[in-house]
């Protein structure tokens, strides 16, 4: 074979191959116009990673017996939602004998469990309710190192309540925007008439794409008559919106889903239309300050991204920062004016990032970048129980170990 015809070969060969890359992709995006497909693609909820694990026994994921009491929270359509109550350590350890009598596994009625008298009973008690990310259950991955870090500042008093939202794990139907909203009301809802905890004493946590259901339940809440608002909220890896996420978003880390589409406007804004939900953080964030601004509401949030995350880039916190600063005042204030004053105010950790924070009479924004963390292994690390005692101690300097 001559040199002319091996190159000839290649080309051959190199174009049948590119051809195929192409028609598989564009019949990816021909499913992901789908519904069906985009909700499995979104939410990625049929990814257990549990690893053959019983989610009905917490006790296989490291925690204690009986330190998780499993049972079902109901949504306002009758989904059934797979939820875990967690007692802070050294609350266990003090109730220890008490709790080992109780048996193990789902509880049909909670309000006749220890633990949750421990919680409903002592004035003094805070509830972290913690929305978890898009894949997995409760029990996967970083999320068990999570709730450790969470109640980790003050181990007598901080409970967690985390659930499967609808489709996940152990809970009933398939998610959506608007359904999964519903699910974040039904534990809210659980956590304030069944609890009996007043939003005061209740944070809200959320990383990933639990971030955006955080923003969106905490804005209904604030815009209720009267308004509800809750003791503070901390986002980890929050994104601006679903399509920018999609701009962006690669999956592992490595493999770009509508990202090379990004490049072309006019046919990624087309095919937006498609999108079914749009989980829109940057305008709900906005109206979330805005409106407790104008109600004269104290609120508190905290934005936490690492600026190793792959999955969701850390750019997607400052611009949510700014739109977050941005509704704090009438005349509003440019991202690039506020990357001038982050340049006269902002704290130089080093490496441990940067800390920027934005005061008003009625609220405080905290942004804070970190070097490392990636996407999940920021959750179990100590960045997550300052963020947690740093809200509870501003409402209650006297909360501490």
């Amino acid at each position: 074979m001559t040199t002319g015809e091996m190159v000839a070969t290649v080309f051959k060969y190199g174009g049948i191959s590119a051809a195929i890359l192409v028609g598989l992709y564009a019949g990816l995006l021909g499913l992901l116009s789908t519904s069906a497909f985009q909700t499995h693609v979104v939410y990625l909820h049929k990814i257990q990673m549990t690893w053959f694990k019983d989610l009905d026994i917490p006790e296989s994921f490291g925690f204690m017996r009986n330190q998780v009491t499993t049972f079902f929270l109901e949504s306002s359509d009758g989904e059934k939602l797979h939820a875990w109550h967690i007692l802070p350590v050294e609350l266990y350890r003090k109730h220890e004998v008490a709790l080992l009598e109780e048996p193990v596994g789902v509880v049909s009625d909670i309000t006749s469990r220890h633990a949750f008298k421990l919680l409903r009973n002592d004035p003094d008690a805070r509830l972290i309710l913690h929305f978890h990310g898009a894949a997995g259950t409760v029990g996967s991955g970083y999320r068990v190192p999570n709730y450790h870090a969470l109640s980790a500042g003050q181990p007598g008093k901080i409970h967690v309540l985390t659930f499967d939202y609808r489709g996940f794990g152990r809970s009933t139907g398939t998610p959506s925007e608007d359904g999964i909203l519903l699910d974040a009301h039904a534990g809210i809802d659980w956590a304030m008439n069944v609890a009996g905890i007043p939003p005061n004493r209740i944070l809200v946590f959320a990383q990933s794409m639990g971030t955006a259901v955080s923003v969106a339940i905490s804005n209904y809440f604030a815009l209720k008559s009267p308004p509800v608002v809750f003791a503070g909220t901390i986002l980890v890896a929050p994104f601006i919106d679903a399509a920018t996420l999609a701009s962006s978003y690669r999956l592992a880390g490595t493999i770009p889903l509508l990202s090379p589409l990004a490049k072309f406007p006019l046919l990624f804004n087309y095919l937006q239309r498609f999108m079914r939900d749009k989980w829109s953080t940057k305008d709900r964030i906005a109206q979330y300050i805005r409106t407790n601004e104008a109600n004269g509401e104290m609120y508190r949030m905290t934005l936490i991204h690492a600026e190793d995350d792959y999955d969701v880039p850390w750019d997607h916190t400052t611009t949510l920062f700014w739109h977050a600063v941005n509704a704090t005042t009438p005349v509003g204030i440019s991202y690039d004016e506020l990357e001038e004053k982050k340049t006269e105010t902002k704290k130089d950790l080093g490496a441990a990032g940067s800390v920027m924070e934005w005061h008003t009479e009625h609220g405080t924004i905290r942004e804070e970048i970190l070097k490392t963390g990636l996407h999940d292994v920021i959750m179990g690390n100590p960045v997550i129980t300052m963020a947690v005692m740093r809200i509870f101690q501003e409402l209650d300097p006297s909360f501490t170990c």
